[in-house]
């Protein structure tokens, strides 16, 4: 399973991209796809994938903009992973850019945030006026 996600964007889905090698998995967009499982069942397998086979770090970025209920869950289920592999000393970490001008989002980040022993940053990003 050492496949690479490359998933391009959409209105209503995250653009995903996995670097296998470098240990990342980056998520950015909006996500109330139709179908969240379909879409997060590849994420969730890539990320124990990598947890089962690999000793190295990983570190999930993430910019996502709005996040429906089904999504919210499979986020869960994917910090559930880092954090169980976090407690066997495993070094994972999550990078959350964020619009300093959405405010619920940052809320949200913060929610997962304090469920996390693991690594969790959250930082605006720069935007212009």
């Amino acid at each position: 399973m050492r496949q690479d996600l490359n998933l391009p964007g959409s209105a209503s889905t995250p653009a995903i991209q996995s670097d296998w090698q470098a240990g990342r998995l980056s998520l950015q967009g909006d996500s109330y796809p139709e179908n969240s499982y379909e879409l997060f069942s590849r994420v969730i397998d890539w990320v124990e994938a990598f947890l089962e086979r690999e000793s190295r770090p990983l570190e999930l970025s993430l910019e996502l903009v709005y996040l429906n209920t089904s999504s919210v869950k499979a986020m869960m289920d994917i910090f559930d992973l880092l954090e169980d592999a976090h407690r066997e000393d495993r070094k994972v970490g999550v990078v959350w850019h964020y619009d300093p001008r959405n405010e619920r989002i940052a809320e949200l980040a913060e929610e997962f945030r304090e469920d996390c022993t693991f690594s969790f940053v959250i930082r605006p990003l720069e935007v212009s006026a």
